[in-house]
């Protein structure tokens, strides 16, 4: 059981928050380019450090809390999930605080 840690925790992270897209209607996945481009370049700068990192021996994933499936450059797939649903999950909660505190004005004002 413990080999599905790290996919509980992104599980929990999922229920935890894209729920929110449904209850607030905050739209975050309607607008998926707008997503894409405020995830993608954060998540391929902190990739490269994984790879640099795990290449180095400075860490490594414990194979007894992983999958074992494995992407490009030996990083886990619970590692490339981590930086799709973790920051998709703080956007969402970011927007649902908009939405519910309507008087609370972050980023830009186009929704």
């Amino acid at each position: 059981m413990l080999k599905y840690g790290y996919l509980a925790m992104l599980a929990f992270t999922v229920i935890g928050s894209f729920w929110l897209e449904i209850a607030l209607k905050i739209r975050v996945l309607a607008r998926i380019k707008r997503l894409f481009f405020s995830i993608f370049p954060v998540a391929l700068l902190f990739i490269s450090w994984d790879i640099f990192a795990v290449r180095r021996e400075h860490w490594k994933f414990d194979t007894s809390q992983i999958l074992g499936i494995y992407g490009p450059f030996n990083i886990p797939l619970e590692e490339f999930l981590f930086f799709l649903i973790i920051p998709i999950a703080g956007i969402m909660t970011l927007e649902a605080v908009r939405t519910v505190k309507k008087n609370w004005i972050v980023g830009d004002f186009e929704k």
